[in-house]
C-alpha cells in the first residue's frame, strides 16, 4: 500500500483537492452563508494565482512531498512508530490525529511568535472567507510549514499511506471549514463535536483579536475544547462580523497578488495580542 501510495501520491492529492473545491464552489453559489464585500472574480484570480504559485514552489523544493520522508524514515527505521513496529491498522489513525494535533500547536505559535505572524497575516488579510481563503498562505509559510512537518514526520515515523490520508483529509477540512456556505444550526452543533464547521472556524477570521485567538484547530474540534481556545459564536453573528485584520483594508495590499506576497515585509515587528494578559488597543502589525 505505501508503495502505491508513494507512486500515485500527486494524483490522489489533485482528484481530492479538485473534488473538494468544485463540491465546495457549488454549495457557496446555491447557499452562501454571508454577502461578500469583494467582486468574487478579483478575489478568486488572485487566490488561485497564489494557490498554484505555493503549489509549483512545493514540488521543486520538496519532490517527494511528505509522503517521501515517511518512505525515507520507514526505510531507515526512524520514528517512534517504526521503532516500537506498530501495526498498520494502528500506526495509520494514531499519525493522522497527532499530525493533526502538530497542525493545531503550529497554528497557535503563527499566531504568538511576531516573525511568524507576519507570514501568517496573508491568511488572515483576506476581506472575505470562502473556500479560496482555506489554502490562502504566504509561500514562506508554506515552506516552514512543510519543513516542520518534516521533521515531526522524522521523529513519529508515520506510514506513508497515513500521511497522505492526513494530507487529503487537512486540504479538504480547510477548503470545507473556510468556506462560504450555510448549514442548518442542528447539523452543525452535531459535526463540531467533532470536526470543524465553516461556522466555528470563522469565528477565528474577525477582526476582533480576541476572536482570532480561538478556534485554531483545523480539523478535529476536540484540541480548541482541551486547550481551551474554543469559542461558540462571534459577538456580531456570523452576518454582521466583519473578516480580516484592522490594520489591512485596502485591496491593494489584501487582494492583488503583488500586495499579498509583500504583505509579511510592511509595518514593525509587535507582539500580536495572544501575547497580552489583557486585551489592549494593539494593532496586529
Amino acid at each position: 500500500m505505501n508503495a502505491f501510495m508513494l507512486q500515485h501520491e500527486l494524483a490522489i492529492r489533485l482528484a481530492c483537492f479538485f473534488g473538494v473545491f468544485g463540491g465546495m464552489a457549488l454549495w457557496e453559489f446555491a447557499a452562501p452563508r454571508r454577502r461578500l464585500t469583494v467582486p468574487k472574480l478579483l478575489r478568486w484570480a488572485n487566490n488561485l494565482a497564489l494557490i498554484m504559485l505555493n503549489s509549483v514552489l512545493l514540488r521543486a523544493l520538496f519532490p517527494a512531498a511528505a509522503v517521501g520522508v515517511a518512505a525515507f524514515a520507514a526505510r531507515q527505521g526512524w520514528g517512534l512508530l517504526n521503532y516500537f513496529a506498530v501495526p498498520l491498522w494502528m500506526a495509520i489513525p494514531v499519525s493522522v490525529m497527532l499530525l493533526d494535533f502538530v497542525i493545531y500547536l503550529q497554528h497557535v505559535m503563527f499566531h504568538a511568535v511576531p516573525l511568524l505572524w507576519r507570514l501568517h497575516r496573508v491568511h488572515h488579510a483576506d476581506l472575505d472567507i470562502d473556500v479560496t481563503t482555506g489554502t490562502r498562505f504566504h509561500p514562506i509559510e508554506i515552506i516552514l510549514s512543510m519543513l516542520i512537518k518534516a521533521a515531526v514526520i522524522l521523529v513519529l515515523g508515520p506510514p506513508a499511506v497515513g500521511v497522505v490520508i492526513f494530507e487529503v483529509l487537512l486540504n479538504a477540512t480547510s477548503m470545507f471549514n473556510h468556506g462560504n456556505v450555510r448549514m442548518p444550526p442542528a447539523l452543525d452543533r452535531v459535526l463540531r463535536l467533532i470536526l470543524v464547521t465553516p461556522d466555528m472556524h470563522r469565528v477565528h477570521h474577525s477582526i476582533e483579536e480576541d476572536e482570532t485567538n480561538s478556534n485554531f484547530a483545523f480539523n478535529l474540534s476536540v484540541w480548541d475544547r482541551l486547550f481551551g481556545t474554543y469559542r461558540d459564536q462571534p459577538r456580531a453573528g456570523h452576518e454582521g462580523m466583519t473578516i480580516g485584520i484592522g490594520t489591512f483594508r485596502e485591496a491593494s495590499r489584501c487582494i492583488w497578488l503583488p500586495g499579498i506576497l509583500a504583505l509579511p515585509f510592511i509595518g514593525k515587528v509587535t507582539d500580536y495580542a495572544i501575547n497580552r494578559r489583557r486585551w489592549g488597543s494593539g494593532d496586529g502589525s
